[in-house]
């Protein structure tokens, strides 16, 4: 019955998809800018983003692969494996940036930060894993979060929770080498990305 009501109102069926439109620009601009936030420390996003997207060519493949696909349960998409060279190109090049050596500054800025962090977000919505990033990409959404409270608190009290925001600033303001902060940062992002990739077994 709802059907047939709603197949009888053509002009309104371009409203069924706009949820899912508001909920993909959401993902994607969330993933770009946490992303961008990140990117304050030598080599700190950069070395995330290559663990991430390593993460995102596994579940690309998986997804593409039809034994694999169905052994765990994965909705089976014939072409999306091809996405598996897309994400490997966000894994190999940019390898180069994590290094830590303070004399080459590198940063990836915004032009740099942002398209890899659209780019995350947007392979997760074409594989139908946009629930797992916040997983993929632990460390991301901890440091959007950081910024989003700390903001949050000193609007609403005028008070800090951070010395500093994002979080990496606050480690460093504790005393925390820069080199200590971005290599606990790394481990913390590839348990996140290990952790979303035994799910995929749990579900």
């Amino acid at each position: 019955m709802v059907v047939q009501r709603w197949l009888a109102y053509p002009h309104l069926w371009p409203l069924a998809f706009l949820p899912f439109v508001v909920f993909v620009v959401f993902v994607i601009v969330a993933s770009s800018n946490a992303v961008n936030l990140t990117d304050g420390l030598d080599g700190l996003a950069i070395g995330c983003t290559v663990i991430a997207a390593g993460a995102l060519a596994v579940l690309t493949y998986l997804s593409g692969h039809a034994t694999f696909a169905a052994y765990l349960e994965l909705q089976r998409m014939p072409q999306i494996g091809e996405l598996t060279i897309f994400c490997g190109a966000m894994v190999g090049p940019p390898s180069d940036f994590c290094g830590t050596t303070h004399t080459r500054r590198k940063y990836l800025w915004g032009c740099g930060s942002l398209a890899l962090g659209g780019a995350i977000g947007t392979v997760a919505v074409m594989i139908k894993q946009e629930l797992l990033l916040p997983f993929i990409g632990g460390i991301f959404v901890i440091e959007a979060l950081s910024v989003i409270l700390q903001v949050g608190s000193y609007k609403l009290r005028k008070k800090r929770i951070f010395k500093m925001a994002p979080i990496h600033h606050h480690f460093e303001l504790l005393g925390w080498s820069e080199s200590k902060v971005i290599v606990r940062f790394w481990i913390a992002s590839l348990v996140f990305a290990l952790f979303a990739l035994t799910t995929l077994k749990l579900r």
